[in-house]
């Protein structure tokens, strides 16, 4: 299979594995591949790399990065047969443990050729025109991605540190979601619609969420106190925000959120000004993945290469 590894070297600790290049071209040759590796060298770069690796028939374009390598690589090849690989190495890597996808290195490129690993069709969202595969947000979230987004170090340590330095400063707004008919207005500290059940790190925002099943999981978190965001907090981590009192859960295949005015939102962790109305849309099994056949995800149509062309 033709794959092209699209390596962003200063993602997550990737900044921190000089070597980690010469170790994928290492594993290419010891396997034989049919395979290349390009760097990544600015914002929006891995996009380019993986649409024109698409264009000229690469069968596999694998993603060694973060969740924001992930979404740039996705872009690039959504809506085409050309399927994702996961090498994840950012602070949160939600789409790849949603997937059970290996978080370690070595296992992550052993998954690539393994015999029973398989690529399957996962559904894919946008918002206001902004490509997402795991979740994209409005309010707080928003907010705590633009932060973190600015550090130099990152991990589940700093973002609970951005997380708690914000809470004292952030101020809910009214906000409005229409969806199938209905209606949602609440003064929200936050809005996430979510492909997968979670951020990352198992902090799970939507639990039930699933990226085969066609619809995006929508949660809005009322304005909270103090204590009721260290509550929410670890419910997040629990599996159960949705049982928190005043929080709202919905699925559909579309969302529109309306706000006072513009302002941020982030997809699958990268931030973006938006206008004051957010319109938010599944894709219906747009997007190949590479997965583990433990999985359990539902193969819902065919790949359309053949199978000896997937070294199976």
């Amino acid at each position: 299979m033709k794959t092209v590894f699209v390596l962003n070297p200063r993602a997550g600790k990737n900044l921190h594995r000089p070597k980690l290049r010469e170790q994928i071209g290492q594993f290419i040759r010891d396997h034989n591949l049919d395979a290349t590796i390009e760097l990544t060298t600015a914002r929006g770069h891995a996009i380019k790399l993986a649409r024109t690796a698409a264009m000229t028939g690469t069968e596999r374009v694998v993603a060694v990065g973060g969740d924001g390598t992930m979404n740039e690589v996705a872009q690039g090849i959504v809506g085409t047969s050309t399927i994702l690989g996961l090498i994840p190495c950012g602070s949160g890597n939600g789409l790849a443990l949603h997937l059970g996808l290996p978080t370690t290195i070595d296992q992550a490129m052993q998954l690539l050729v393994n015999p029973t690993a398989m690529p399957i069709a996962i559904d894919t969202g946008v918002a206001n025109g902004h490509p997402f595969f795991n979740a994209m947000g409005v309010g707080f979230d928003a907010e705590i991605g633009a932060r973190f987004n600015r550090l130099t170090r990152r991990g589940l340590r700093a973002y609970i540190r951005t997380t708690l330095s914000a809470i004292t400063s952030f101020v809910p707004s009214e906000m409005r979601v229409d969806y199938d008919g209905r209606q949602i207005t609440s003064t929200a500290t936050m809005i996430a619609v979510c492909n997968s059940d979670q951020y990352g790190n198992n902090a799970f925002i939507a639990p039930g969420a699933r990226v085969s099943d066609g619809f995006l999981n929508l949660t809005l978190i009322p304005k909270v106190n103090l204590w009721q965001s260290c509550v929410l907090a670890a419910r997040l981590f629990l599996g159960s925000i949705h049982r928190h009192k005043g929080v709202v859960c919905a699925e559909a295949e579309t969302f529109t959120i309306h706000r006072d005015s513009p302002g941020l939102i982030h997809t699958d962790g990268e931030t973006h000004l938006a206008e004051a109305t957010v319109n938010v849309k599944v894709q219906k099994a747009s997007l190949w993945i590479w997965v583990p056949q433990k999985t359990g995800l539902r193969l819902r149509t065919p790949h359309p290469v053949a199978p000896d062309r997937h070294e199976r």
